[in-house]
């Protein structure tokens, strides 16, 4: 179980699926990347490095992953257009909001483990949130 840190910005303030992982520094170039594929059955894990000072998540990148059926994002950072995210069919869950615009110069990886809130979040395992908390397990819970 992840330390309670997260509030909900997204419509949907209950998802799950399994993880892909991002690790970036106030840079979203690889969420850019991830969320033009197949989201479906998956949640994003962007380990922002707690940073509050650029949100790495939007209005119009959440709305790009939700129409390649994401099921939610959890940012550790911050996310932006509080309003317009919490009218999108998306969770979205993270440490809190900034107006600042991410940079975009390329940074950071995909698909490796990033620990934050206490646990390792791993891909291909499963990451199940809502109004209680985040839960992480190695294989799908019934």
């Amino acid at each position: 179980m992840a330390e309670p840190l997260f509030h909900s910005y997204g419509g949907l303030s209950r998802f799950s699926g399994r993880i892909s992982t991002i690790r970036c520094l106030e840079d979203n170039s690889r969420f850019r990347e991830l969320i033009v594929q197949d989201g479906s059955g998956r949640v994003i894990v962007m380990d922002g490095g707690g940073s509050l000072r650029r949100a790495l998540v939007g209005d119009q990148l959440a709305a790009i992953a939700l129409s390649n059926n994401w099921q939610g994002i959890v940012v550790h950072g911050a996310v932006r257009d509080a309003e317009m995210l919490a009218n999108l069919p998306l969770g979205v869950f993270a440490l809190g909001l900034c107006p600042m615009r991410p940079a975009n110069d390329g940074a950071g990886y995909q698909g490796i483990t990033v620990q934050f809130a206490g646990i390792s979040f791993e891909p291909g395992h499963h990451l199940y949130a809502d109004q209680n908390g985040i839960v992480v397990a190695p294989r799908a819970l019934s």
